[in-house]
């Protein structure tokens, strides 16, 4: 972005050296003031960023080619000019203080602009993919990769992953159930184990990425590889051996010619992104805001919880965010100070998984109301603004749930956990652990803006009825 922003700038400046001070085309109206043009500029900072990043240009893809960056990029510089043209429509500053005539931009000015912005972006790109290239070469920012399978398929992309060292992907070895491959090396990466090895294998390889290159013989072995791998939080990738294999919902990729499905594609992308976070951002400030000094309910609540036990305002707990990584979650303290259980503990006593009791003798009367209107929630705007959660999304998970998690559950976690949810709309307290699972995985599925919407509005009904807290 800043290279871009830099290109953009630079093209600025000798667009107008090329209309006005060593005009290309002759000046028939005189040269305007410099200020009108730089005017200009924070519509130009604006509408260039917010452009490129929808066209996906701020995207890590390892792999994409100098042609279809390059003929992106003509396409957004084209759209954002458009915009611009569209602003500067709108925008006519009169001549003078008190003049009837407005102040017109020259056309052959914003000609000159767009045509070097897109020769100088162009340019900047290829710089930085140049270097971004050299430090890759280096061993800097790799993605280490494991091979599942080491037959012809998977030496095969074993082959063009050496062959493409720039594209950062550095391979750590392969796995194998043929006894006869176990020790051996095949382009320079060893085979570590079998498939039955793999939980070992990634965590001590510090593995990124699984590609698994199984054949179609092995489909059995094929489906215990996803099943072991999806369990683990690393970006799995299916190397098909017959085209059937495009018609799971994934999204198809290409290395060097060889089609690479990818299963773990992440359901949150382009504008519902970025309004997503918006909505967070704006929702949360303004909470943050109003809860603070306009109507003291945060005041108010840490004093009620201090001054009935004098002990810590606060709760903090690490919960399951974004693909499993662990974050502090806040809440207010509810119950009684040393009153605290492990999960581990509750989960040997209990049938099935669940989250709170209704009738919890170590909640202080304070804690209560606060659960009971779920006010002890709030300091969770913290997390928001953090970007450790979204406004909207499913429960945040605690730690020692996420490990009793079947492969498929795993799903959930591939967006951010929410203030509230799918769970809290459909009475949570009268779902099973299986049930609120269903639910949620059926939210990130499914996920919209409209849908968001939709569970915000419900929220206040839910929480006054009872039945999206206990």
């Amino acid at each position: 972005m800043a290279a871009d922003l830099g290109a953009t700038l630079f093209a600025f400046f000798i667009a107008w050296n090329l209309r006005f001070e060593n005009p290309v085309v002759p000046i028939k109206h005189g040269v305007p003031e410099f200020q009108r043009y730089l005017e200009l500029l924070p519509a130009v900072l604006l509408i260039w960023p917010v452009v490129f990043y929808f066209h996906g240009l701020y995207q890590t893809r390892r792999g994409r080619s100098r042609v279809d960056e390059v003929l992106t990029v003509v396409v957004a510089v084209l759209l954002a000019a458009i915009f611009l043209a569209t602003f500067t429509a709108w925008y006519r500053p009169p001549l003078a203080p008190g003049s009837a005539y407005t102040f017109t931009y020259s056309r052959w000015f914003m000609g000159l602009f767009v045509a070097l912005d897109l020769l100088l972006v162009s340019s900047a790109r290829m710089a930085v993919r140049w270097a971004l290239v050299r430090r890759q070469l280096l061993g800097h920012s790799q993605q280490r990769i494991l091979v599942v399978g080491a037959g012809m398929l998977g030496r095969e992309i074993a082959k063009k992953l050496q062959d493409h060292r720039e594209l950062g992907l550095q391979l750590v070895g392969f796995l194998d159930d043929d006894p006869g491959k176990i020790g051996a090396s095949f382009h320079g990466a060893p085979v570590l184990g079998t498939i039955q090895d793999v939980d070992r294998v990634l965590e001590e390889d510090r593995v990124d990425q699984v590609y698994i290159a199984l054949p179609l013989e092995a489909h059995k072995k094929m489906l215990r590889a996803l099943e072991r791998v999806r369990s683990e939080c690393v970006e799995v990738k299916l190397v098909p051996d017959i085209l059937q294999y495009a018609t799971l919902k994934a999204t198809l990729e290409d290395l060097d010619g060889t089609p690479v499905i990818n299963l773990s594609q992440v359901p949150l992308q382009g504008w519902t992104s970025l309004v997503k976070r918006g909505m967070d951002m704006a929702v949360s400030a303004a909470g943050l805001l109003v809860l603070t000094f306009v109507v003291p309910v945060f005041p108010l609540i840490a004093l009620a919880i201090w001054l009935e036990d004098r002990g810590p305002v606060l709760f903090v707990q690490h919960r399951a965010g974004l693909n499993g990584a662990p974050f502090r979650l806040l809440k207010f303290r509810t119950m009684h100070v040393g009153a605290d259980h492990s999960l581990e503990d509750l989960l040997d006593e209990l049938p099935e998984p669940m989250f709170k009791f209704r009738e919890d003798p170590r909640v202080t009367r304070v804690g209560r109301v606060l659960r009971r209107l779920s006010l002890d929630e709030l300091p969770q705007i913290w997390n928001l603004i953090r970007g450790d959660m979204g406004l909207v999304g499913p429960r945040p998970e605690q730690l020692e749930l996420v490990e009793r998690y079947s492969p498929e559950h795993l799903f959930r976690l591939s967006v951010k956990p929410g203030l509230t949810g799918p769970m809290q709309v459909n009475g949570r307290g009268e779902l099973t652990f299986e049930e609120r699972l269903a639910v949620e995985l059926d939210y990130v599925e499914n996920l919209s803006i409209g849908r968001d919407l939709r569970i915000l509005a419900l929220t206040p009904v839910s929480v006054i009825r009872g039945t999206g807290a206990f």
